[in-house]
């Protein structure tokens, strides 16, 4: 059974950080594009930011230049390392891979940004 396992979410005040780590087999990690989504209360699951085979990372606007993408395949882990957090940035955040034929969901883990 194909897993995906989140961690690293809580509680952080405004301005604050925090490292999200999605663990996956050896294969997923370092041939499948990777991505991080988060959902809201209330709102559509959104796409937070993705890291390709290649090493090419995306970023939706909200979380440029605070938040960094990366992938360890030794570990093998995917990395999201989230910094200057925001109330806004409060949601489940979901670990995501995808092959041209096959996709893969975490169970989510929560951060909650708040004073």
């Amino acid at each position: 059974q194909v897993q995906l396992v989140e961690s690293g979410g809580g509680l952080v005040q405004p301005g604050g950080s925090l490292r999200l780590s999605c663990a996956g087999s050896a294969t997923m990690i370092s041939r499948y594009t990777m991505n991080w989504y988060r959902q809201a209360p209330g709102n559509q699951r959104e796409l937070v930011a993705s890291i390709t085979t290649t090493g090419n990372t995306n970023y939706a606007e909200s979380v440029k230049g605070r938040f960094s993408i990366s992938r360890d395949s030794t570990k093998p882990i995917v990395i999201l390392q989230m910094n200057s957090l925001n109330p806004e940035d409060t949601a489940v955040y979901y670990c995501n891979a995808v092959s041209l034929l096959r996709q893969y969901w975490g169970q989510g883990t929560q951060v909650t940004v708040s004073s």
